[in-house]
C-alpha cells in the first residue's frame, strides 16, 4: 500500500470574531512632526530636550496649543527674541555664548507657554502652562469656536488625539506674560 501524501499547505486560520484592535495612537512628538501646518512650531519643540521628552512621554498627558505656521510667520520677532533684550543689550543681544543661552531660555519659555500639562482639558478649567501662566478656554460668541483665555486666541481645530494628549491648532500666539 503506498504512503498517504502529506499536505504542505498551512492549516486554515479560524475566522476572526471581530475587527482587529485599533493600533495604539502615536505620541504627541510623532504627530507634531507629521502635521505640515505646524512645521515651525514642531521644529521649535525639538530644539528643547525637556520639551521633547514631555511630548514623547507616555506618562505626561499634555494639550499642545500649537500656533499655525502662518501665526508664527506674522510675529514681529522670532520666538527666541525678546524686545526687552534688545532694549537693554542692543542689536547684539543674541551674539556669542551668552546670546545663544539667552535665546535658548526665551525659546524654552515660548514653547512652554504653549504646553498645558492636562489632557483632556475641560472647558473653563484653569490650568498653568508649563511656563507658569494661568490659561483656560471658553466657547466663542458663535457657541462653537474655542478661545484660549485670557488672550482670546482662537483655536482653529483640534488636529489630533495622541496616546499622551491632544494637539490644538491656534490661529495666533499666546502671550508670555
Amino acid at each position: 500500500m503506498p504512503p498517504t501524501p502529506t499536505s504542505t499547505a498551512p492549516a486554515p486560520t479560524p475566522a476572526s470574531s471581530g475587527p482587529a484592535p485599533d493600533p495604539k495612537p502615536a505620541p504627541l512628538a510623532d504627530l507634531l512632526n507629521s502635521n505640515r501646518s505646524l512645521t515651525t512650531f514642531s521644529n521649535l519643540t525639538r530644539l528643547q530636550s525637556s520639551t521633547s521628552s514631555v511630548l514623547a512621554s507616555e506618562s505626561d498627558a499634555t494639550t499642545v496649543l500649537a500656533p499655525l505656521n502662518s501665526a508664527l510667520d506674522s510675529l514681529p520677532r522670532k520666538p527666541w527674541e525678546d524686545a526687552a533684550d534688545y532694549e537693554s543689550l542692543g542689536s547684539n543681544a543674541y551674539e556669542g555664548d551668552q546670546g545663544r543661552q539667552r535665546a535658548d531660555r526665551n525659546l524654552a519659555r515660548f514653547v512652554d507657554a504653549h504646553l498645558v500639562p492636562r489632557s483632556p482639558w475641560p472647558q473653563n478649567t484653569r490650568v498653568r502652562s508649563r511656563a507658569g501662566r494661568e490659561l483656560w478656554w471658553e466657547l466663542g460668541s458663535d457657541g462653537s469656536s474655542r478661545l484660549i483665555m485670557p488672550d482670546r486666541v482662537q483655536v482653529d481645530r483640534v488636529a489630533a488625539r495622541a496616546s499622551n494628549g491632544e494637539i490644538w491648532l491656534l490661529k495666533g500666539v499666546l502671550s508670555l506674560s
